[in-house]
């Protein structure tokens, strides 16, 4: 199956002084990826630290966006959390906003939990959140987690819930795992969590990318996109893949949201939420080599 090929940033969370979400500056950041030729966005996931906001701070933040213009539709907002009755109030939400869907880890605290346990809570999610609007993309990211969404665990939730589960990141960094879901499940939209692997995800049906680097390369990834199979591939991967490379070598988080203060000239965005602490000036010039590259100042 082809697919055309789609990006969904991750988009940062911004936090005042006082460390409260940063409401405006969330709306405004987030409308700007729009802007540069995202497809959507999908807020509240690891790089929006959304492991450290509440559930009324995460809805909140959700109804800024949509109360601020943007689509729902463009929107895949992560819901999933270690407890069972937060992923439902979350999802519900989203769900009743009318959003394209909701990225959902599992439950993500207890470890050595079985298939079955994880299918357990998945439809116990579905049943609690009560809408047949309602559409799941799976977050599969066990370094984090401990908590690995198996292709097994995958092909009996398919089988029990037929048409809640559409999609599937792998932030496995597996490039093999991501193939093999793609080749098992080829209904799934599956995207990559690296932009440097858009090209083998698209080439064997997957849907796309959602990357904490689009936060401040979107443009380049999208005219990555684009560019498939023509002779201006090979430059911009080169360009979108050295991005990609300077943040992997950076605390993560912490450069995403200095590399967006940049972009706007604005040191606010770059204040983190503890246990977080923010960029160190010793990566200044790695940070500055990465911005410059994604705005095309440099090679």
């Amino acid at each position: 199956m082809t697919r055309t090929p789609k990006l969904y940033v991750p988009a940062i969370t911004p936090f005042a002084a006082d460390l409260q979400v940063d409401v405006a500056r969330f709306v405004t950041n987030s409308k700007a990826l729009l802007e540069d030729g995202a497809d959507g966005l999908a807020p509240f996931g690891t790089t929006s630290e959304a492991n450290s906001m509440s559930v009324s701070e995460r809805i909140d933040a959700l109804d800024a966006l949509i109360e601020g213009g943007i689509d729902p539709k463009r929107l895949i907002p992560g819901t999933g959390c270690s407890a069972l009755t937060d992923t439902i109030a979350l999802t519900r939400h989203a769900t009743g906003r009318g959003c394209l869907g909701t990225l959902m880890l599992p439950p993500f605290y207890y470890k050595g939990v079985t298939d079955q346990g994880l299918i357990d809570s998945y439809s116990a999610i579905i049943d609690g959140v009560a809408n047949s609007a309602l559409r799941i993309y799976l977050y599969h990211i066990p370094q984090m987690t401990g908590v690995p969404i198996t292709l097994n665990l995958i092909e009996m939730l398919l089988k029990k819930h037929p048409g809640i589960f559409v999609g599937l990141k792998d932030s496995s960094g597996n490039w093999e795992n991501t193939r093999s879901a793609i080749e098992a499940f080829p209904e799934l939209e599956s995207y990559s969590a690296s932009e440097a692997l858009i090209p083998q995800n698209v080439a064997a049906g997957g849907a796309g990318c959602i990357s904490a680097s689009a936060n401040v390369n979107a443009r380049n990834i999208v005219a990555l996109m684009h560019a498939l199979g023509t002779p201006e591939e090979a430059e911009i991967a080169r360009g979108v893949t050295a991005v990609r490379k300077i943040f992997e070598s950076l605390p993560l988080i912490p450069a995403i949201k200095a590399a967006t203060a940049l972009r706007h000239g604005d040191e606010a965005y770059a204040v983190v939420r503890p246990p977080f602490v923010r960029l160190g000036v010793e990566h200044n010039e790695a940070l500055s080599r990465a911005v410059a590259i994604a705005q095309g100042e440099a090679a």
